[in-house]
C-alpha cells in the first residue's frame, strides 16, 4: 500500500476523548489521549454540551503534548488529519476547528476522516491481509464490516438497536458499578459466575445481525427482582458472558459465510479481555487469522486516524475548508 511518508498530526474529538498523535511513514511516533470519563461519570454517561467544553480547553495541550512526545515540532507537520464524521457535532467541531487553524497556518493539506474507518486502519494496515472480516465494537457502534481494502467496506452486519458497549455501560449503571461500564463490568466479572444468571442472546437464527435492547431490559428486570439479593460479580459476569457469545457467533459466521481467512477486532469494546481472548480461541480452532490492536488503539484516539490518513493522503487525496462535521455519515 501507497502510504504518506511525510508526518500527520491528527485529531480525534468525536466524544469524550481529545487525542492527538503524530504518525511518520505509517508509524505511530505519538498518541496522546485526554479522557472525559471522571468528567462524565457523576451522569452516567456522556453530556454532549459538556463534552464540547472539555475539549475546548484541552485541544491545544494535547496537541502540544503529541508533538512534544513525538520529538516533533509543528513546522515538522505536512498534514493535518481530523475526525469529521460520525459523532457528536459539537464534540466534531472543536477538533475540525483546530485542524482548519493549523492546516492553514502551515499552509498543508487537511484531510477528514470517518472515525469507524479509523478503527479499521487501526488493525488492517498492521495485519495486512485483504480481503477480511471487521468486528467493530464500541459505545455507539457494533458492525461486522467485509474489508476488501482499504477505502473499499462493505457492511454484512450490525446491531438492530443498541450497541454491545452500551449493553456494557446500561448493566454497569443497574449493578451501580459506575462509568465507563466495560471496565467496571469485566472487573467485576473476574470473580462471577458467567452461569449465575440466563441472559438473553438477542437475535436467533442464521444472521449475522444484533440486537442487545432486550439484554438491556433483561438486566433491569433482573436488578428488580433479585433486589439485595443478587450476586453483582455474577450479574456482570453473566452479561459480559452473554455480548461475548453473541460477538463470537456472529463473527465466526460472518467469517464462514465469506470464507474469509482473517479477521480483525477494533473499537473500545475491543479491549474487552474476556472478548479478545474468546475470539482468538475461535479463530485458531478454525485456522482464521486473527488481530487486534494494543488497547491504546481500541479506545478513540487520534493515532488510529492518523493511519487511516496515510493511506488517503498516499492517494492523493484531501479536504478543503468547507470540511463540515457530520454526526451520521456511512463508511465511505
Amino acid at each position: 500500500m501507497n502510504l504518506f511518508q511525510e508526518p500527520i498530526l491528527a485529531i480525534e474529538s468525536s466524544c469524550d476523548e481529545t487525542s492527538a498523535a503524530v504518525i511518520i511513514e505509517g508509524f505511530v511516533r505519538s498518541n496522546i489521549i485526554s479522557s472525559q470519563a471522571e468528567l462524565h461519570q457523576k451522569w452516567g454517561g456522556v453530556v454532549p454540551e459538556a463534552a464540547a467544553r472539555a475539549h475546548v480547553e484541552a485541544i491545544l495541550p494535547v496537541i502540544e503534548e503529541a508533538l512534544a512526545a513525538a520529538k516533533s515540532k509543528l513546522s515538522d507537520m505536512k498534514a493535518v488529519a481530523v475526525t469529521n464524521r460520525p459523532g457528536l457535532v459539537g464534540a466534531l467541531s472543536v477538533g475540525i476547528s483546530a485542524a482548519k487553524a493549523l492546516s492553514f497556518a502551515l499552509g498543508v493539506p487537511l484531510i477528514g476522516i470517518h472515525h469507524l474507518e479509523g478503527h479499521i486502519c487501526s488493525a488492517a494496515i498492521e495485519m495486512g491481509v485483504f480481503p477480511h472480516v471487521c468486528l467493530i465494537v464500541s459505545g455507539g457502534h457494533t458492525e461486522l464490516v467485509h474489508v476488501h481494502d482499504l477505502g473499499r467496506y462493505e457492511i454484512i452486519g450490525h446491531t438492530r438497536d443498541d450497541a454491545a458497549g452500551e449493553a456494557f455501560d446500561k448493566g454497569a449503571r443497574l449493578l451501580g458499578l459506575g462509568y465507563p461500564g466495560g471496565f467496571a463490568i469485566q472487573e467485576a466479572a473476574r470473580t462471577g459466575n458467567p452461569a449465575r444468571y440466563s441472559l438473553p442472546r438477542g437475535l436467533s437464527g442464521d444472521t449475522t445481525d444484533f440486537s442487545f435492547s432486550g439484554l438491556k431490559t433483561a438486566v433491569l428486570r433482573l436488578t428488580q427482582s433479585e433486589g439485595v439479593k443478587i450476586s453483582v460479580a455474577g450479574a456482570a459476569a453473566s452479561l459480559q458472558e452473554a455480548i461475548v457469545s453473541v460477538l463470537t457467533e456472529r463473527a465466526m459466521l460472518a467469517c464462514e459465510r465469506l470464507g474469509s481467512e482473517a479477521l480483525t477486532l477494533v473499537g473500545g469494546v475491543a479491549a474487552n479481555e474476556a472478548l479478545r481472548g474468546r475470539l482468538a480461541q475461535a479463530c485458531d480452532k478454525r485456522g482464521i487469522t486473527f488481530h487486534t490492536p494494543p488497547i491504546a488503539l481500541c479506545t478513540d484516539n487520534a493515532a488510529m486516524i492518523g493511519l487511516a490518513a496515510s493511506f488517503r493522503l498516499g492517494r492523493g487525496e484531501s479536504d478543503d475548508v468547507d470540511l463540515e462535521a457530520l454526526p451520521n455519515a456511512p463508511l465511505p
